[in-house]
């Protein structure tokens, strides 16, 4: 059995070099966006299937996947240049003399690839998307007794193979068969 106990989320650009097992450092190109509430990552896969049914008796006979997609849901508590830009889609944010400025412009695609470093101990996941793209945003809540967060669901998309999202891990009861 494991437990996340902790772990961290990265962004990187689309064009990064991707890990390739679950502890290598991640490259200098990935950033990581700081501070997640401890609602941790939620991984999300769903599918839509259209049954077909069979002339005898109208029974469903067979269901087809029409469409899937998978999702990684998290909470960011960190406020943070990388953080306010996965959030409002498309600004930037620019410092100038220590002085910053985001100015929101409506959202457009900007896909990039995603990791989640998920940890138990000495029992490490790492989980790739090499195409991703935040596609929902949560409310922002300005209040004095809660920190300011930044809800972001990121879809993983296919790529050329058909794969979007990459695990790797350390932990030997992958590669194991349960007891009988």
């Amino acid at each position: 059995m494991r437990v996340a106990i902790t772990g961290a989320a990265y962004v990187a650009p689309l064009t990064s070099v991707k890990p390739t097992d679950a502890t290598t450092a991640w490259p200098s190109t990935a950033t990581d966006i700081g501070w997640i509430s401890d609602d941790g990552i939620t991984e999300s896969n769903s599918a839509d299937t259209t049954e077909i049914k069979g002339w005898q008796g109208g029974q469903t006979v067979r269901k087809v996947i029409s469409s899937s997609e998978m999702t990684f849901q998290f909470t960011a508590i960190e406020t943070s240049k990388t953080v306010l830009e996965l959030y409002h889609k498309g600004s930037k944010v620019v410092t100038t003399s220590g002085k910053s400025v985001l100015a929101v412009k409506a959202p457009g695609p900007d896909r990039r690839q995603f990791g989640f470093d998920v940890i138990d101990g000495n029992s490490h996941v790492r989980i790739v998307v090499p195409d991703g793209e935040v596609t929902e945003t949560g409310d922002i809540t300005y209040k004095g007794d809660e920190a300011i967060a930044y809800e972001l669901t990121i879809t993983a998309y296919p790529g050329a193979d058909g794969v979007v999202a990459i695990k790797y891990s350390d932990d030997p009861s992958w590669g194991a068969e349960p007891e009988a």
